[in-house]
């Protein structure tokens, strides 16, 4: 039901025009009858009088009223087409119809478009001065945009082109349906709809993705230690109906190669990794690449370049132990006789005193300042007693793994002296579930093997080979063990790297290599103290590598860049535009006593050369720990410069390289159902490649577009409300001065 007046026009529903026109009746009739019983009957009838005007427009609003102005176009009715100019146009997959092309030929989508749009059918359209046709490309690529993140906004064409045109009969879309900006597509259909306009779209390209090998990421580290293997991961997706064979090769800017054959999986992502030594100091452009596969179509993604630096390091180790028993003596020579090491060895033997001599030191590190100078701390066989550690100093060591990003290595032994640190501060950090019953551990008379996990076959701890390929077969040629820790389990946010190859618990295989991450810091577990072991027939070769790998991957993330008075790191390491980083960072004083008071900031340098400052805030005042975070939003090399706010203070630069995943990558599939979905909503239809000829008649039989109509609505503006606010409160004030005099 609804009726107007002038161009007023009001909706109400049988009930709300009933209780309506009932109301007006009674708030009349009382009105009436207030103005006979008044004393001031020309007062009364002026208030009753706005009384009634207040309850009519209440009355009205309930009724819904809207003002409707109607815009009458004054041009000819109106066709656009609409041309997706995106990167991802670029694929070649678009098959011409036959019309066009009787066999078929497979160019590019935007040569496909191009092509349609310059056959003669479109002259049709305005013949005679019938309609005005005219073509308008969207997401274009910008130079005010970085090629990595212009990406295709479906919505935003037409939307701009319903607010700036008022004649429009029909509109065509040309694309091929991928969007990731902008507005949900359907939402800008939903206006046509409103406006009556309907959407005829056109999809192009393949729906299926074309034959092909992508090199999709390349997880580089930021650095690694000269002379020493670095592990670099990377993922290929392949879109081929078929197992490949290929060859990934790895090559630096001085022509030095590696190469590795892997297998790759029809139809799936795989994910592998490939050893690179570092042979020099300084940073260094690596290039990853493939050989184009037979039948692949697009090779501009076989390759990947990245930067990595070398470095000659220093890491500061800690080892503490109670007895000086075998493991204790190989470990703490393989350390020392370390050139990218220092260490420091703290002996509690339990009858001759503290251990003395070269590397050893005499007392446990008190305070903060002293002990944050280690990188890696090696827990022996040693608990919380009166002769060993302190809850304090159980409590500093976790603050050191957690705030500053240091790594700890469990190492128990027989005494069972470790089940004492369960109810200290480090009690979290140990990454197993141990057995109270057998504290003492297990002792096998025949020597039992370690099984590498599947985590363990692609850990860098655990590559002691100069190969993968090499890898499993030095693992089983490694001498066994005779003793292992009472593990039950290891618990959640663990990650197992290796298992007892011959005992099960009721969790399954007994778990016997460690890792987990603590705060910023790591943790591992070693649940064996026969890795000296490993020396027989080939000496220092393997278990030198083991400890040595072990201490540069747990010092790694806090060497990333460190100075006298800043230490910074940060994850991921290998950002793409889009992520967000967070930045760790370590102040200290002048006195090298970790900062309390004090800002830190880091400059970050954008690869075009735009600045942005970070203040990071402080997480722990007695580590010096503060922490921030940077939104990536280009790729190439961001410069990262950390300083304390003070006069003199020494900074620290280190480089962010952001990985350029492009919006509109070459080779996606076409995503013809959301075209689809965008012409259902707006009352008009996908058209195929060989009906076009049909699209042509149906636009010209279409009929003519209807006035444009701006409907207001009062009953829900804010002006509205406000008025009847204005005129109850005048109401109500007149009426107590009727009643005052």
């Amino acid at each position: 039901m609804s009726f107007h007046l002038q161009n007023l026009h009001f909706s109400p529903t049988p009930a709300t025009l009933a209780i309506g026109l009932t109301s007006l009746v009674l708030i009349g009739a009382l009105a009436v009858l207030a103005c006979k019983r008044s004393p001031h009957p020309k007062r009364s009838a002026v208030l009753e009088s706005l009384r009634f005007f207040c309850t009519l427009l209440v009355v009205l609003l309930l009724w819904k009223p809207e003002w409707l102005s109607v815009v009458h176009p004054e041009t000819k009715p109106q066709i656009v087409i609409l041309r997706d100019a995106s990167k991802s146009m670029e694929t070649l997959d678009a098959e011409l119809p036959e019309f066009l092309s009787p066999e078929r030929e497979v160019i590019s989508r935007a040569s496909w478009t191009n092509r349609i749009l310059d056959s003669p059918l479109w002259k049709t359209l305005s013949q005679g001065g019938a309609n005005e046709v005219f073509r308008r490309d969207f997401s274009a690529p910008s130079s005010d945009t970085p090629p990595a993140l212009a990406g295709t906004d479906l919505s935003s064409p037409i939307e701009d082109l319903l607010e700036n045109e008022t004649n429009l009969r029909a509109a065509i879309l040309l694309s091929d349906g991928d969007f990731n900006t902008g507005n949900p597509p359907v939402v800008a259909a939903q206006k046509l709809l409103q406006r009556g306009i309907p959407l005829f779209t056109i999809p192009v390209g393949s729906e299926k993705r074309l034959p092909d090998l992508d090199l999709l990421t390349v997880s580089a580290p930021a650095y690694g230690i000269v002379g020493e293997n670095v592990q670099i991961p990377f993922t290929i997706r392949s879109s081929l109906d078929r197992e490949v064979r290929t060859t990934i090769r790895l090559r630096d800017d001085s022509g030095l190669e590696k190469t590795k054959e892997i297998v790759l999986a029809p139809g799936t992502e795989t994910y592998d990794a490939i050893l690179w030594k570092l042979e020099k100091e300084g940073s260094s452009t690596l290039e990853l690449s493939m050989p184009l596969a037979d039948g692949e179509r697009i090779a501009t993604n076989n390759s990947r370049k990245f930067a990595l630096s070398g470095r000659p390091e220093s890491i500061k180790v800690l080892v503490i132990d109670s007895l000086p028993r075998w493991e204790y003596r190989y470990l703490r020579n393989a350390l020392s006789r370390d050139p990218g090491v220092e260490l420091s060895c703290l002996l509690f033997h339990p009858q001759l005193g503290r251990g003395n001599g070269p590397d050893y030191i005499q007392d446990f590190p008190e305070k903060p300042e002293e002990l944050s100078s280690y990188d890696v701390i090696f827990i022996g066989d040693v608990g919380v007693a009166p002769d060993q550690l302190t809850q304090q100093q159980c409590e500093l060591l976790r603050g050191l793994v957690e705030n500053q990003a240091s790594g700890i290595v469990f190492m128990p032994g027989p005494q069972g002296n470790q089940f004492t640190l369960l109810d200290s501060a480090l009690g979290d950090l140990v990454p197993v579930s141990l057995d109270d019953a057998n504290k003492r551990g297990f002792h096998d008379p025949v020597a039992s093997p370690l099984t590498l996990t599947s985590e363990g076959r692609s850990s860098l701890l655990t590559m002691l080979a100069d190969s993968e390929e090499a890898n499993p077969e030095v693992w089983r040629s490694l001498p066994g063990f005779h003793w292992h820790a009472p593990v039950i389990k290891s618990k959640g946010g663990a990650e197992v790297l290796a298992v007892h190859s011959n005992r099960r618990g009721r969790f399954g295989p007994i778990p016997i290599i460690i890792t987990k991450s603590a705060g910023y810091g790591k943790v591992l577990f070693m649940g064996i103290d026969s890795a000296w072991r490993w020396r027989r027939g080939v000496e220092d070769k393997y278990h030198y590598r083991f400890w040595g790998q072990v201490a540069r991957w747990m010092s790694y993330q806090r060497n990333m860049a460190a100075g006298e008075r800043v230490r910074l790191y940060f994850t991921p390491e290998r950002p793409v535009p889009g992520d967000s980083v967070a930045l760790n960072a370590n102040a200290f004083d002048a006195n090298g006593t970790p900062l309390e008071e004090g800002t830190v900031f880091v400059d970050a340098t954008a690869p075009d050369g735009s600045l942005r400052r970070i203040s990071l805030e402080k997480n722990n005042s007695a580590w010096g720990a503060y922490s921030g975070r940077l939104k990536i939003n280009q790729p190439g090399e961001w410069k990262l410069k950390a300083a304390i706010d003070e006069a003199d203070a020494e900074a620290i630069e280190t480089t962010l390289l952001a990985q350029g995943i492009e919006l509109e990558p070459i080779g996606q599939p076409a995503r013809p159902e959301v075209l689809e979905e965008m012409s259902r909503i707006a009352k008009g239809r996908t058209i195929h490649p060989d009906q076009l000829p049909d699209l042509i008649r149906e636009i010209v039989a279409l009929p003519e577009p209807r006035p444009i109509e701006n409907r207001l609505p009062l009953w829900s503006h804010a002006a509205t409300v406000a008025g009847i606010i204005l005129l109850l409160a005048i109401f109500w004030t007149g009426r107590k001065l009727n009643g005052s005099f």
